[in-house]
């Protein structure tokens, strides 16, 4: 049986929950799931659905591993997200907490970007059609 491979990023957080409903608010993204929760009261792991994409977000586990930007002293992983309107997705990303790194707006390359650091450390570079 052959079949396309399929890449879902797997974000470390401290909290998954605050994590989820962050994404959800400010993304728009949907919770597709969540796994049983650990001894600890966390998932470890809730999936998530943006758009056409997918993503899932974990707790840091250190014994693992799994370590947040934090806990690394920022991030190892550039995310980047392609919207309509750039403008507004770093605006509602902004207003749940994210802050601005560089500010979005029209790029030499022909795109409209800017990139914002989520609550969690997470660097998101958020891109769409220059106005």
């Amino acid at each position: 049986m052959t079949s396309e491979p399929r890449l879902s990023p797997r974000l470390i957080v401290p909290d998954p929950d605050r994590a989820s409903a962050f994404y959800q608010a400010a993304l728009g993204a949907e919770q597709v799931f969540s796994a049983p929760r650990g001894d600890d009261g966390r998932p470890s792991v809730i999936g998530l659905r943006a758009g056409g994409a997918s993503f899932r977000v974990s707790p840091a586990v250190p014994s693992w591993g799994w370590r947040s930007p934090d806990d690394l002293g920022g991030p190892a992983v550039l995310l980047e997200i392609e919207v309509d309107d750039p403008d507004a997705a770093g605006e509602r990303m902004v207003a749940h907490g994210a802050e601005v790194v560089v500010p979005i707006e029209d790029r030499p390359y022909g795109k409209r970007s800017g990139r914002v650091r989520d609550p969690f450390g997470h660097l998101w570079i958020i891109t769409g059609e220059p106005r």
